[in-house]
């Protein structure tokens, strides 16, 4: 009976599935509307010099930003509806197929280096917004080290 229990009780990840699917569509919905906002800017004033280019490289590293965590949102509701709600074999799935997620493990792993990508996006939008301060240096050695933790994580991990 308690078997039984522990096996309905897996259709409990459909709550962090859709959770994780709606997140992942607002945040694309959102980022073309940040697009769309960032292009009649630039229609009505196009920058002519090089700090306003930098504003516009900055606030397309942000969308980008946006986009890696959409994607993100997007990944763990795939992975987590394949591995638990209806386990198929990674050669089925052309998504599990690309990520290489066979299992939560693997899922952990991918989380991982997503989130390694999304540090180094938030190193460039600090390194172009704040230039070569020191605040930018002390922010670069912190990215360094949670980056360094996080590959020495995923190698221990597989």
């Amino acid at each position: 009976m308690i078997e039984k229990l522990f096996q309905s009780s897996r259709y409990l990840v459909l709550v962090a599935v859709l959770t994780s699917a709606v997140s992942s569509l607002i945040l694309y919905l959102l980022s073309i509307n940040v697009v769309g906002h960032m292009l009649l800017d630039l229609v009505e004033q196009i920058p002519s010099g090089p700090d306003g280019g930098k504003l516009v490289a900055v606030r397309l590293l942000k969308v980008l930003d946006l986009l890696f965590i959409a994607i993100t949102f997007q990944i763990i509701a795939v992975s987590l509806f394949r591995i638990f709600i209806t386990p198929m074999r990674v050669e089925d799935s052309a998504f599990l197929r690309a990520l290489n997620v066979k299992s939560f493990h693997d899922l952990k792993i991918t989380l991982l280096q997503v989130s390694m990508v999304i540090l180094m996006i938030l190193f460039l939008e600090q390194a172009v917004e704040a230039g070569g301060s020191l605040e930018t240096l002390y922010f670069g050695i912190a990215v360094g080290l949670v980056t360094f933790s996080a590959v020495y994580a995923c190698k221990a991990l597989k």
